[in-house]
């Protein structure tokens, strides 16, 4: 409640994802946001980042349900491709919205 008895609505960083918060995780997020689906290996470079380190947080946001990992081969070569899942894009735009609301209070 605030000084003049108004019940306020809770601050913004309530609605913050922890999943996204983190910093590797937030940035792979936003590189995916801008397209269907990217390479392992561009997503890597993008984030600047070691395959393991990308790895582990890829794991970690395809366990929320937000990344799906898409396996094949170009040629003989195997490859991986990422992507956003609905309810990774829905986190994403909620999580910027909430970052929004916060640098505009």
């Amino acid at each position: 409640m605030s000084a003049d008895g108004t019940t306020r609505p809770p601050h913004a960083r309530h609605r913050l994802d922890d999943v996204l918060h983190a910093p590797v995780r937030f940035s792979i997020a936003a590189t995916l946001a801008g397209a269907d689906e990217a390479e392992f290996a561009l997503v890597r470079d993008e984030v600047e980042v070691s395959d393991s380190v990308l790895s582990k947080q890829v794991s970690a946001l395809e366990q929320a349900g937000y990344v799906k990992v898409r396996k094949g081969y170009v040629g003989k070569r195997p490859r991986t491709w990422l992507s956003l899942t609905r309810a990774g894009r829905d986190a994403w735009q909620a999580h910027l919205a909430a970052l929004r609301d916060i640098a505009g209070a």
